[in-house]
C-alpha cells in the first residue's frame, strides 16, 4: 500500500522533481499569456472590442499571423499540460523508481518549452513541433497506462 507521506514529501525526489518542473510548466504557460498580449498590441489585434483603447491610434485589425501562432501555441499547452498533472500525480503513486520519474518529469518540461519555442517564438519547419509535441504525448500516456496498471481500484476492478 502506497503511504500519502511517503509521496507527497519534500523528501521523495520524484514528488520534487513533478513539483518544480510543474511550476516551470505554470510559469511557461504564464508567460504566453504576456506574449499573446504583447503581440496583439504590436499588431493592432485586440482581444475585445473594448480592448481598442489600448491600441492608441492603430487601426484595429481581426487577426494576425504572429498572434495567431502564439495562440494556438498556448492553446496546445491548455489542453496538454493539464493532463501532464493530472497523469503525473496518479504516477508518483505507483512508487516509480526516482531516476525514471525525475527525467520523466524533465524531459516533458523541456518538450513543452521546446515546442513554444519551434512554435510560436523561432518558428522552425516541422517536424521540430511534432516531434516535441510527441515527446510530452508519449510520456503523459505512458505515465496514465503506469497509474491505470500499477493501482486496482476495486470500485472498478473488483467487481
Amino acid at each position: 500500500m502506497v503511504v500519502l507521506s511517503k509521496v507527497i514529501s519534500v523528501e521523495n525526489p520524484a514528488f520534487c522533481a513533478f513539483i518544480t518542473c510543474g511550476s516551470v510548466l505554470v510559469i511557461k504557460m504564464m508567460a504566453m499569456s504576456i506574449i499573446t498580449g504583447r503581440l496583439r498590441k504590436k499588431h493592432g489585434v485586440p482581444a475585445s472590442p473594448e480592448d481598442v483603447v489600448f491600441l492608441k491610434g492603430k487601426t484595429p485589425v481581426e487577426s494576425h499571423a504572429d498572434v495567431d501562432r502564439v495562440r494556438r501555441a498556448h492553446l496546445n499547452d491548455v489542453e496538454n499540460i493539464p493532463l501532464y498533472f493530472f497523469a503525473g500525480f496518479g504516477y508518483l503513486f505507483t512508487e516509480p523508481d526516482p531516476t525514471v520519474a525525475v527525467n520523466l518529469f524533465r524531459i516533458y518540461a523541456l518538450a513543452r518549452i521546446a515546442h513554444t519555442l519551434v512554435y510560436a517564438i523561432f518558428v522552425v519547419p516541422q517536424p521540430a513541433r511534432g516531434l516535441s509535441w510527441g515527446v510530452g504525448y508519449g510520456i503523459t500516456g505512458y505515465m496514465a497506462i503506469r497509474t491505470i496498471r500499477s493501482l486496482s481500484c476495486p470500485m472498478w476492478f473488483n467487481n
